[in-house]
C-alpha cells in the first residue's frame, strides 16, 4: 500500500496530463534529479507527439520493485517499464513484456550490449546507458599516505591487499586503505579471472574454491587493516557514496560502478577520482571487466500503446535532445551518435568515466546475459553468507557450499 501511495502521489505531483488523445503510463526509480531530468525529457517527447501524454510514476529505488510486482499482479502494468538486468528474465518469463525487435531502433547501439536485453532471440529491453564495476581511488589520500597510485594493468588482489595495509599503517588508522565491496559484480569478475562465470544456464557457474578465495581476499583485507573490522565494513556496505569512508575522508579506494564516480566525487567534497583497473587473479588471461546495462527501458506485453510505447522508448535512447536532458544519469549512453552529441556537456567526473572506459575497452569481456530468475535475490543470498563468514559464525568451506546448494534451488525454482 505504502509503494502504491508513492506512485499516487508522484503521479499527482509531476505526471500530469497535457491533453494528449494517448495516455502512456512510464514507471522508473531514482533521485530528485533523476525525476527532474526525466520530466523535462518527458515534455520534450509530448512537444514532438502532442497527441501523447506520458505520466511518469517515480518511486525511490527501495518500494521501485514492490509497486512494480503489485501493478503487474493487478493486470495494471505501466506501458514503459524501468527495470534491471537482475529482473530482466524474471520479468520476460512471465509474460509482462512485449518484444521490441524492429519496434525501436538500435543500429547505433553497441551490439554486445544490445544482446544483454535479448531472451531467446526476442529483444525485450533496450539499455539505457552503459557502466563497468571498477575501483575508484582518491589520489590525494594515496599520496597522502606517502604512496604511489599502483600499474593497474599490472596488479594482484595480493597487491591490492598489500598496499591497501601499507595505507592504513602510513596514516595511523586515521585513513583505511580500502572500503570493502561485497556486489555479486566483484564476485562474478573474480571468478571470470578464474575462468569461471558467475551463472550457468539455471545454476550458479562458480566453484565452492572460487567463492572461498574471494572470502579470502575480504577477510586479509580485514586482518592486515587495509580495511575496517567486518562490523564496521558491513555497515558502509550498506549504505551509498554518501556515507561512504571518501565522503568522511576516512577512505583511500573502494569498488563502485563506473557511472557512480560523479556521486563519489560530489561526496568527497569535490576531490577528483580516479577510476582503476581491477585487480586479477596472478595468471589471469582476463580481467573479468564487462560493460554492464545502467537499467533497461521495456513494454508491457498487456498494452494497449505499445506502438506509442515504442516510440517513446525509441526517443529516449536515440533523439540527441533526450540525451542532452538526461546526460549520464543513466548511464553514459547506449547510443554512440547520443553519447557523441553529448560528450562535451558531460560533467567532468563523466568525461574521466569515458575516458576511462575508452582505454579498457579492448580488455573487456563480453557483458554476460540476463542472470536465470531469482537472481534478484542472489545479492541478499550472498551478503548473508558473506557476514557468516567474517564474523567467524560459519567456516568458509560450509558457507561455500550452503551458499550455493541455496542460490541454486531458488534459481531451479
Amino acid at each position: 500500500m505504502l509503494a502504491i501511495t508513492v506512485v499516487m502521489i508522484t503521479m499527482a505531483c509531476g505526471g500530469e496530463s497535457t491533453g494528449g488523445e494517448i495516455q502512456l503510463h512510464f514507471s522508473y526509480w531514482g533521485t530528485d534529479v533523476r525525476q527532474q531530468r526525466t520530466e523535462e525529457a518527458i515534455r520534450r517527447f509530448e512537444a514532438k507527439n502532442p497527441n501523447i501524454d506520458v505520466v511518469g510514476e517515480f518511486s525511490d529505488f527501495g518500494s521501485y520493485y514492490e509497486m512494480l510486482a503489485t501493478k503487474v499482479a493487478g493486470g495494471d502494468a505501466p506501458d514503459v517499464i524501468t527495470i534491471e538486468i537482475r529482473s530482466l528474465r524474471e520479468y520476460a518469463d512471465r509474460g509482462t513484456l512485449a518484444d521490441l525487435s524492429s519496434k525501436v531502433t538500435t543500429a547505433d547501439v553497441d551490439a554486445r550490449v544490445l544482446a544483454t536485453g535479448a531472451i531467446d532471440g526476442k529483444q525485450f529491453a533496450i539499455p539505457t546507458g552503459v557502466n563497468t564495476w571498477s575501483l575508484v581511488a582518491d589520489p590525494r589520500a594515496i599520496e597522502g599516505a606517502g604512496q604511489k597510485l599502483p600499474h593497474d594493468t599490472t596488479w594482484t588482489w595480493g597487491d591490492y591487499i598489500d598496499f591497501a595495509a601499507r595505507i592504513t599503517a602510513r596514516t595511523g588508522g586515521k585513513v583505511y586503505g580500502t572500503q570493502q565491496a561485497f556486489n555479486p559484480a566483484f564476485l562474478q569478475i573474480f571468478a571470470a579471472q578464474r575462468g569461471e562465470s558467475l551463472y550457468d544456464g539455471n545454476k550458479l557457474g562458480i566453484s565452492p574454491n572460487t567463492i572461498k578465495a574471494w572470502w579470502i581476499v575480504h577477510r586479509k583485507l580485514i586482518k592486515t587493516k587495509g580495511s575496517p573490522d567486518a562490523a564496521k565494513s558491513i555497515e558502509l556496505g550498506a549504505h551509498g557514496v554518501d556515507r561512504s569512508l571518501f565522503a568522511t575522508g576516512n577512505g583511500a579506494m573502494g569498488m563502485w560502478w563506473s557511472n557512480e564516480l560523479g556521486a563519489i566525487t560530489k561526496a568527497a567534497g569535490g576531490r577528483k577520482m580516479d577510476l582503476l583497473r581491477m585487480p586479477r587473479v596472478r595468471g589471469a588471461a582476463a580481467s573479468g571487466m564487462f560493460l554492464q546495462p545502467a537499467m533497461f527501458y521495456t513494454a508491457s506485453a498487456k498494452s494497449e500503446r505499445q506502438t506509442e510505447a515504442a516510440k517513446f522508448i525509441d526517443f529516449m535512447i536515440n533523439d540527441p535532445e533526450a540525451g542532452q536532458i538526461i546526460l549520464s544519469d543513466r548511464g553514459l549512453p547506449a547510443n554512440s551518435k547520443v553519447l557523441a552529441a553529448v560528450r562535451d556537456k558531460l560533467p567532468d567526473a563523466d568525461k574521466k568515466t569515458l575516458a576511462f572506459l575508452d582505454e579498457i575497452k579492448g580488455g573487456l569481456t563480453d557483458p554476460p546475459a540476463a542472470p536465470p530468475k531469482g537472481a534478484s535475490a542472489m545479492e541478499d543470498i550472498l551478503k548473508r553468507y558473506t557476514d557468516e563468514v567474517l564474523f567467524g559464525r560459519m567456516a568458509p568451506d560450509d558457507a561455500a557450499q550452503k551458499l550455493i546448494t541455496e542460490a541454486n534451488a531458488l534459481i531451479a525454482g
